[in-house]
């Protein structure tokens, strides 16, 4: 955008500066900072979010998006996506309130996770939204919830697929994993689908995340279809919807390319053309997280200390990986690698330093940034770390060492 130049490495178009300094939704890092009333904070921003569900629709326009809350559960940012999206995806009884305070029926809601336990399963019931059911214990024990509440249960398969999908971040289905139902045991479970009180009224599958590689997800989505072709043949089943799962990734590091969309959209077309027999009156889900509000958020904190120690600068903020555990390289790395930082009211500057950026814990391990030229910054100054909309503030340990909180921002 206008006079803001790209830093370190990152896609930041989404970001402006006013008078070298970061600025989000027309409002300066300075003004942000005084409506936030304390440092440190995340702020997440409605125009990139805006403008990331508006370019899903324009590569998936007859594909629902859901959202998967486990990305960033933030009541009000749930309530603005839940009005751009076609529904939501939670992983427990909190996000399911959070959920249903939203304007999203129950239908467009659905409930995923290894270990509901008998509590979560009742809240969803009674919601009558659908259960991605994880196990047959879990569908035996969703029977007889439904029986004893003498209501019918919506279920949907989670299933376990016989392949995997290749170059993601994070592996969650094919091999043998805590999450679904792997597809040689479906037997018996399609044998207790016939109670009139369980309702099968689709199939999730989702095999993994943070993936950059438009080819990988391609043929996850070919070995899906091609799946559920299979199943469809064996079972006989009918359905209301089929979930895909995401797996769309976003730039994190040196290196990192946005995830091109254009191929995966015109083979998901392919697919639905060719299996269209198979998927006549069937909704196909796109269940994204990251990819929705990863890159509309950042975390700020504030330097209040800097030292040289035989030779090496550092930065000490009162932010650190009890808030950003991500940022931090202690979240799935297993090599770390810097997120992309600047010092957000000195974004402009040419004139940069080596320095690492530390938090206040103590431990080695409370590093935000290692070894990285930055604006040349003094006390008081503030680090900015983007793309921290997604696994963020609930996705650290936050009650380590007890020091407080930061706070959040929607703009």
């Amino acid at each position: 955008m206008s006079n803001k130049k790209p830093i370190n490495h990152a896609p930041m178009d989404q970001f402006d500066a006013v008078d070298g300094e970061l600025a989000l939704a027309a409002k300066p890092l300075s003004q942000i900072t005084k409506l936030a009333g304390q440092t440190p904070y995340y702020c997440y921003s409605k125009t990139v979010i805006s403008n990331n569900v508006a370019r899903l629709r324009e590569f998936f326009p007859d594909i629902s998006i859901h959202y998967a809350m486990k990305a960033n559960p933030m009541p009000q940012l749930v309530s603005f996506i839940a009005n751009l999206v076609d529904g939501l995806d939670v992983a427990s009884g909190k996000e399911l309130r959070v959920a249903l305070a939203t304007n999203t029926s129950a239908d467009n809601i659905s409930f995923a996770g290894p270990g509901k336990n008998l509590t979560e399963l009742e809240m969803a019931i009674a919601s009558g939204i659908s259960i991605n059911v994880e196990s047959l214990t879990e569908l035996e024990r969703i029977q007889a919830i439904a029986h004893k509440m003498k209501v019918s249960a919506q279920v949907a398969l989670r299933l376990n697929p016989d392949f995997e999908l290749k170059s993601s971040g994070m592996k969650m289905g094919g091999g043998s994993q805590q999450f679904g139902i792997d597809v040689e045991q479906l037997e018996p479970v399609f044998a207790l689908l016939k109670d009139p009180q369980l309702e099968l009224v689709g199939l999730h599958i989702f095999t993994g995340s943070q993936n950059l590689n438009p080819q990988a997800i391609i043929s996850a989505h070919d070995n899906i279809f091609d799946l559920v072709a299979r199943l469809k043949s064996q079972y006989s089943f009918n359905l209301k919807h089929l979930n895909i799962g995401g797996g769309f990734g976003i730039p994190y590091f040196p290196g990192d390319k946005p995830l091109e969309l254009s191929e995966i959209s015109d083979n998901l077309k392919r697919l639905r053309d060719k299996h269209s027999a198979l998927l006549e009156k069937v909704e196909i889900i796109l269940e994204l997280g990251r990819y929705l509000v990863g890159n509309a958020g950042i975390y700020v904190s504030e330097i209040t200390d800097i030292k040289i120690s035989r030779g090496k600068k550092y930065l000490i903020t009162n932010g650190g990986l009890h808030h950003h555990l991500a940022a931090s390289g202690n979240f799935g790395q297993v090599l770390r690698k810097n997120y992309p930082v600047t010092i957000g009211n000195k974004v402009n500057s040419k004139d940069t330093e080596t320095v690492s950026v530390v938090g206040p814990l103590c431990t080695p391990l409370d590093l935000l940034a290692h070894k990285m030229d930055l604006p040349i910054a003094n006390i008081g100054d503030l680090v900015v770390i983007y793309q921290s909309g997604a696994y963020g503030f609930t996705a650290s340990p936050r009650d380590f060492l007890s020091h407080a909180e930061p706070l959040e921002l929607l703009l």
